[in-house]
């Protein structure tokens, strides 16, 4: 059961959603141990590969270039420097890497070519990859595929009636778009929303809904508090009550009984105890680490403490799907052969200068 019948309709989860708190937990709890092991919780890690400089507006980003925010941009990674992040990550026990880069979409250049390399080396150490790279057609979801990613993020972050009041550059279709690409591709969806963004109870089930209208709703919905950053304009956003975020959660898992439910974005507001509700309405999921892209996240330490008491199993990698097989990649193979013959030029142009080889001389009559 993919989608739950019984809360298929705006009213139907209003109703749902405003349901007394511990009612609304049972009942989330009781869903989640038909389809989910009750006491296993994936640890993600979730690094910015390409960070800041970004030119759209969405509202609560300090990413975006028209934003003066404290974040530092920076070009993207190199191959080795995802590479050793992921070994720090897989040995604090997460078992899945998310890399995402501050783009407003793909491009077909040598940027995407070195994630695709990425995507590679990453699976190869039996992660499960997942990526947030913007806007995505339908050959470079291809291409990521073959890679061997597992999962793309494009979240649709809220309602479509609510959407224009925090995005602009973006529409709300460009974003259906992109996960179908991705879906075509065989790529597992991540794909969820912010709440506390000033929108109403109605935008936050009108998300869910537009989930519920896709033919195959993600197999991953993410869902953020919003984190306020000074200089974008939700900066004086009140910060939700942590029972928001649970009332959110326990909502989502009774909609879509078989998706794994992330626990993401404001978890540094969050008591052990509201995170503890969170995982028995149904979260599956958490980031660990530090920091999530550019905002701050509680540390590795203080969450293998909290799985210790609550006795939480971290989830191992694959386990809601099959690992991808990495192909190799026919444009970064071909880039491949060129830069050889054209070392071997080099080379044999170095060769005739040191066998006596001399420049034709010009001469000037006076």
């Amino acid at each position: 059961m993919k989608v739950n019948p019984q809360y298929s309709t705006k009213e139907a989860l209003i109703e749902l959603y405003n349901k007394p708190l511990l009612e609304l937990v049972f009942e989330a709890a009781t869903i989640h141990r038909q389809f989910h092991n009750p006491r296993e919780v994936q640890m993600s890690a979730l690094i910015s590969i390409k960070t800041g400089g970004c030119p759209e507006d969405c509202g609560y980003c300090p990413q975006a270039a028209r934003y003066h925010t404290n974040v530092e941009a920076h070009k993207l990674m190199s191959v080795d420097q995802v590479v050793e992040q992921a070994k720090n990550a897989k040995a604090n026990g997460s078992s899945r890497l998310c890399m995402g880069a501050a783009w407003r979409e793909v491009r077909d250049n040598r940027d995407f070519d070195r994630v695709i390399e990425m995507v590679q080396a990453v699976n190869d150490m039996d992660m499960e990859v997942c990526a947030t790279l913007g806007m995505l057609s339908e050959d470079q979801a291809q291409r990521l595929k073959n890679a061997g990613l597992f999962a793309y993020n494009h979240n649709l972050d809220t309602s479509p009636e609510f959407y224009g009041d925090v995005i602009s550059t973006r529409e709300y279709e460009d974003r259906l778009r992109t996960i179908d690409n991705a879906r075509k591709a065989g790529i597992s969806v991540c794909s969820g929303g912010i709440i506390g963004m000033g929108e109403a109870i109605e935008d936050r089930v009108g998300m869910l809904l537009s989930y519920m209208a896709m033919e195959t709703p993600p197999e991953s919905i993410p869902i953020n508090a919003l984190v306020a950053v000074d200089g974008t304009p939700l900066e004086d956003q009140k910060p939700i009550e942590q029972w928001e975020l649970i009332r959110m959660i326990a909502t989502t898992r009774i909609a879509f009984p078989q998706s794994v439910i992330r626990l993401s974005a404001g978890r540094t507001k969050m008591n052990m105890e509201a995170q503890a509700l969170c995982f028995m309405a149904g979260a599956g999921s958490i980031f660990a680490g530090d920091k999530l892209l550019t905002t701050p996240n509680p540390e590795f330490n203080e969450d293998k403490e909290m799985f210790d008491i609550l006795g939480l199993i971290p989830k191992t990698s694959f386990a809601d799907g099959e690992k991808p097989v990495s192909h190799p990649d026919p444009i970064i193979e071909e880039r491949k052969r060129k830069d050889a013959e054209r070392l071997e030029e080099l080379k044999a142009a170095k060769a005739n200068t040191e066998d006596g080889f001399q420049p034709r001389r010009v001469v000037t009559v006076e």
